[in-house]
């Protein structure tokens, strides 16, 4: 099979090169195309590749427009619209596709190499991430290769050749690509991020629906970074990262209560020493800032207005798209809400009525026992903590589906779930005991990554817990989880899905190996994050600083951007000016030629050309020298040529394989 890719004519060869690279810039881009779109691409492209190897005649431009009048109606019935993000990168893959069908001349070429340069950044409209980079960088480099490949129009120069100098090329332009990407002004990206589902998957919502899910899976993806100040890392127990909180019930569904802006929170008040932290949020497209309980002042998020909530919440003024990063001041040890009951905590005790008969004549019953008459709050929220560690209730990831009546449902017949069950039953149980509860949502627990020793929350620590408003307390956390299994909350143990055959192995041979690639890599994912990802315009304005600005604007981050550019411009003029005149390339290979007649005993003037070299070669070695005669004429021809520069790389390739004689 290789031998026969090596016999193609030359192009056959660099068509299905260029084909390749297509393929390898609209790989990423599969799991955001609709499927007839990933199924035309893939075939037209595996069509245009059998045509070059059977040398066959491209398509009439019937088909072109047919098919072109096909994705059109397509894209138009799957995003109801021919413009915005999705609908666009649609087409354009398509209109790549379709190009290659026409691939007849050089010009030709250079349309598909500059569209798929183009449709190699759509890649990052959907993910700035580390793999999505390194992926197109190596199409970047095919497509430069395709393109100085198409620059050698004599001969059959190696792919290999072509690449080494598409590398120098990308080599000699990274000072000036980390430059822009130092200098160039940071704007807000122009296009929005995709919808998400979070339904049956860990994470965090604006709503929790109770017992429509018969099995949760467990997602590992990272949700947040935390990197504490110094040595101050409050208890793993205390890792409560506060989300929305939810306090409206119709029986099925919780939902947040319209906030009031309030800043700061009212009536919070702080004990101990503060946790100074940074946050590196991953993009949720949602407006909530976690941050540990209790934040009283606003978090430090640059390009955002940051306001807090009634109920200890903070959020931006704007759903967050990106990656952002912001530094906070918490307090683990806190007190905070009204400490005598008021009409304003009346709808944390009310109930739709009708719902959890079982669970509310539960609450009577409590009520008329003996032992609990008359017993405050506090005594009745220990009561039901009791019954969770000791009525055979279980933490578990496949609860089934529950009826409509969740809380009966989980207090009398499955017993089972996980935290947004015992969560809801708990505060359905307290309500029907006339003391306030809430739920709040948000992240409990992490690990430490050794690598970079930044806390990592993931998507499988999102968690649910209740609040109780206790009289001369306030509100008062209380993890009902935690009565059913402690090692969720104290120990970070979690439940896990069942590994793949092939993980398990791995897992069982090394498990400390598996682990330490897995922090070595999300080490390496958030360097990235943190240097490329949030290098925000505040960050540049701070780089002028520290260069010796005293109060930067975005007019000097301009400036001095334009300054670096002017000057790298002239030097790279002047360097080239001064490498023509002093440093021929074809002189150099010419002195390289004469160098080597040298060792072979022939010593000729500098002024003496090719031919008479060739002339030279002949008197003295007859045919055994035929190849180095044949190299120096055509070095002559190459001097004389209509594109002197073409050929030359291909000489300089086959001096390095001549044999010459000695």
């Amino acid at each position: 099979m290789l031998s026969k890719l090596l016999a193609l004519p030359r192009d056959a060869r660099d068509t299905l090169f260029l084909l390749s690279v297509i393929g390898l810039i609209l790989l990423p881009q599969v799991p955001n195309l609709p499927w007839w779109c990933t199924m035309l691409a893939a075939i037209v492209l595996v069509w245009r590749g059998t045509l070059a190897v059977q040398a066959r005649p491209l398509p009439s431009k019937w088909w072109r427009v047919a098919l072109l009048a096909i994705t059109l109606i397509a894209t138009y019935a799957t995003h109801r619209t021919l413009l915005g993000r999705d609908a666009g990168v649609t087409l354009i893959v398509i209109l790549l596709a379709l190009k290659t069908l026409e691939l007849r001349a050089r010009r030709d070429a250079f349309v598909i190499f500059f569209l798929g340069f183009f449709t190699m950044l759509t890649n990052f409209f959907y993910s700035q991430s580390l793999p999505t980079a390194f992926a197109m960088l190596l199409a970047l480099l095919g497509l430069l290769t395709a393109l100085v490949n198409a620059h050698m129009p004599v001969g059959r120069p190696p792919l290999a050749q072509a690449a080494r100098t598409a590398g120098w090329m990308a080599l000699l332009g990274a000072p000036i690509m980390v430059v822009l990407f130092m200098l160039f002004p940071r704007m807000a990206p122009l296009w929005g991020m995709p919808g998400d589902a979070m339904a049956g998957r860990t994470g965090l919502s604006g709503t929790m629906r109770v017992g429509t899910i018969a099995e949760l899976a467990l997602d590992d993806g990272i949700a947040a970074r935390i990197k504490f100040d110094g040595d101050r890392i409050p208890a793993r127990s205390s890792l409560y990262f506060r989300g929305p909180v939810l306090s409206q019930f119709d029986g099925r569904e919780w939902k947040a209560t319209p906030f009031l802006r309030q800043l700061p929170p009212p009536d919070l008040q702080t004990r101990g020493e503060p946790v100074n932290y940074e946050v590196t949020l991953e993009p949720s497209n949602r407006p909530w800032l976690l941050t540990l309980e209790a934040t009283p002042h606003a978090p430090e998020l640059p390009d955002y207005t940051v306001f807090g909530t009634t109920d200890l919440q903070w959020l931006a003024n704007r759903p967050l798209g990106d990656l952002v990063r912001y530094r906070a001041e918490s307090f683990t040890e806190f007190q905070y809400g009204p400490l005598r009951r008021t009409g304003a905590l009346q709808p944390y005790v009310q109930l739709p009525p009708g719902t959890n008969p079982r669970t509310i004549a539960l609450a009577a019953e409590m009520r008329s026992d003996p032992a609990l008459a008359g017993a405050p709050p506090r005594a009745l929220v220990q009561n039901v903590l009791q019954r969770l560690r000791t009525g055979g209730y279980s933490y578990t990831l496949e609860p089934g589906v529950y009826g409509d009546d969740t809380a009966d449902v989980f207090w009398f017949d499955t017993k089972a779930g996980f935290c947004e069950h015992i969560a809801s039953a708990f505060v359905v149980l307290m309500r029907a005991l006339n003391i306030p509860a809430r739920i709040v949502t948000g992240y409990q627990g992490g690990e430490l990554n050794s690598v970079d020793n930044y806390w990592v929350l993931r998507h499988s620590d999102a968690h649910a817990w209740a609040e109780v408003w206790l009289d001369g307390v306030g509100w008062t956390r209380v993890d009902p989880t935690g009565a059913i299994s402690p090692d969720r909350v104290g120990q970070f143990r979690r439940l896990a899905t069942q590994p793949g055959v092939i993980a398990e192995a791995i897992e069982a041979m090394t498990p400390s190996l598996v682990l330490s690639v897995r922090a070595t890599w999300e080490a390496i994912n958030n360097g990235w994050n943190q240097w490329v990802l949030n290098y925000t315009q505040s960050r540049q304005l701070n780089l002028l600083k520290n260069i010796g600005f005293e109060a930067p604007s975005l007019q000097d981050l301009i400036l001095v951007l334009l300054v670096v550019l002017v000057a790298t411009s002239l030097a790279g003029a002047g360097w080239t000016l001064w490498e023509r005149s002093q440093h021929d390339p074809w002189l150099r290979l010419l002195a390289q030629a004469r160098a080597r007649l040298k060792l072979a005993g022939i010593d000729v003037p500098e002024a003496t050309p090719p031919r008479q070299m060739a002339a030279r070669l002949a008197e003295r070695f007859g045919t055994e020298a035929q190849a180095a005669q044949d190299w120096l004429l055509r070095l002559e021809a190459q001097r004389y040529a209509k594109s002197p520069a073409a050929a030359l790389p291909m000489l300089r390739a086959e001096f390095r394989r001549l044999t010459w004689p000695r």
